[in-house]
């Protein structure tokens, strides 16, 4: 006889879990592959490895791993304060950038209510307004960008969340700021607009927004970013918000205890001030972008322009094509979950790494041709 479980709340029990990028053990394992030959190219990671300064940040903070870590983060939130122009009272800490987006929700969002995204938007967006309970209204892209006056008409009186992600993950997609202006100031200051800048520090300088000083205009406008990426620290899961204050105030008051580590605070002090290693960072994935699309160009694939550290290449049978890059010790990102069939979204690696990507794809390319 089957046990009885407890009754989970119904909108939870539709979510769907979130599916990250298969780690190279895991593929190793299941495939029987040397670890030491894979190449992933599945999340969105800075491939170059933390910088020394980060390196020697965490070495000296291990000392203290006994202690709790500053549960306000003092040293880190003066650190962006300065270099940003706020005051650290506009600011919130997160567990990585993905916890801010959670905590817009838990703050906004209740039952009755809803939020507003792009089709093919970050897939957090939807996860954490049914987590609450709220209605996800998910309006259309528009060639696989968000079409932002769509989405403005999308708002209701029980929109109390808008989703907007810039430059858009998985699809690379960029809003120009002008546009993005035009449309925070459309949007009712009694809905929360969360602009999601993840690959922010990717994009040239010419296309970089003023967003965080939009927030002192704008005060539904909440600013969202992270060290995961061109900084690389993705394992440490750090991540910080950029708004009013009374806003600020109010995800604070859901926000966990401690939900920064002790390591991950130094490590993004560290980061933070090394500005050479995210301006080579940044370099690097030009160059390797520009070698990525390049090549498949010349293989006759199509890729959507990105204005981020990954390109979404349409390869047809993405699933199968997955596979056969996985039996070569090529990990990717299938992006069915977000619509997208047909898709597979690849990060910009190291130079050997992309050339070891587009190698392994253009005979699985050429059997196609010949096939079809």
């Amino acid at each position: 006889m089957t046990q009885a479980t407890p009754t989970a709340l119904e909108y939870v029990a539709r979510i769907a879990p979130y599916v990250p990028g298969r780690p190279v053990e895991d593929v190793a394992r299941e495939l029987d592959l040397d670890p030491a030959t894979i190449v992933k190219l599945a999340s969105n990671e800075n491939p170059r490895g933390p910088s020394s300064a980060v390196l020697a940040a965490i070495a000296a903070a291990a000392a203290e791993i006994t202690r709790y870590p500053d549960g306000y983060g003092y040293r880190l939130k003066d650190a962006l304060a300065q270099r940003l122009g706020v005051t650290p009272e506009q600011l919130v800490l997160g567990n990585g950038s993905n916890d801010l987006l959670e905590l817009a929700t838990m703050a906004y969002l209740r039952p009755g209510a809803a939020a507003v995204y792009s089709q093919h938007a970050f897939a957090v967006y939807p996860l954490a307004t049914l987590a609450r309970g709220a209605t996800g209204i998910e309006v259309p892209a528009r060639d696989l960008a968000h079409d932002l006056p769509a989405m403005r008409r999308a708002i209701t009186r029980e929109t109390r969340i808008v989703f907007v992600a810039n430059p858009n993950n998985p699809t690379g997609t960029w809003s120009e700021p002008a546009a993005l202006e035009a449309f925070i100031d459309s949007v009712p200051r009694d809905v929360l607009v969360v602009l999601d800048e993840a690959y922010n520090e990717y994009l040239e300088p010419a296309h970089r927004a003023d967003s965080v000083g939009w927030t002192a205009r704008y005060p539904h406008l909440a600013v969202t970013r992270t060290f995961s990426k061109v900084y690389g620290l993705a394992a440490l899961r750090v991540g910080y918000g950029v708004m009013n204050a009374d806003v600020a105030d109010m995800l604070n008051r859901v926000r966990q205890p401690f939900n920064v580590n002790a390591l991950a605070q130094a490590a993004a002090v560290a980061a933070l001030a090394d500005i050479a290693y995210v301006e080579d960072s940044r370099e690097l994935n030009r160059l390797g972008l520009t070698q990525l699309v390049s090549g498949l160009a010349s293989l006759g694939i199509p890729f959507v322009p990105s204005y981020g550290n990954f390109v979404l290449v349409k390869v047809g049978d993405a699933a199968r094509i997955n596979h056969a890059l996985l039996l070569q010790g090529v990990i990717v990102r299938p992006v069915a979950s977000y619509g997208l069939p047909e898709y597979l979204r690849v990060t910009v690696g190291l130079p050997a790494e992309n050339d070891r990507f587009l190698a392994a794809l253009a005979p699985i390319v050429g059997r196609d041709l010949a096939s079809g």
